[in-house]
């Protein structure tokens, strides 16, 4: 693997989001919040603020499609 496609800002303690992602099986929207979460403030130390709104993003589609799944249809 060459540092072209795994940055230092992809790992931490020898983890990468990838890694958590598959191990949960995790959805699109769900991959995604891990993705920025474990990902802000680490690339370069900036854009913390809109990797987390990007991770609140997918979480609020993600809380959105449940509580549409779990509504009772009238």
């Amino acid at each position: 693997m060459t540092t072209t496609n795994h940055p230092n800002y992809y790992s931490r303690g020898g983890i990468e989001a990838i890694d958590i992602i598959e191990a949960y099986g995790l959805n699109f929207n769900l991959a995604n919040v891990i993705k920025y979460v474990t990902r802000a403030g680490r690339k370069d130390g900036k854009e913390t603020l809109t990797a987390l709104q990007n991770a609140e993003r997918f979480l609020n589609r993600e809380i959105q499609k449940t509580m549409e799944e779990t509504e009772p249809p009238f």
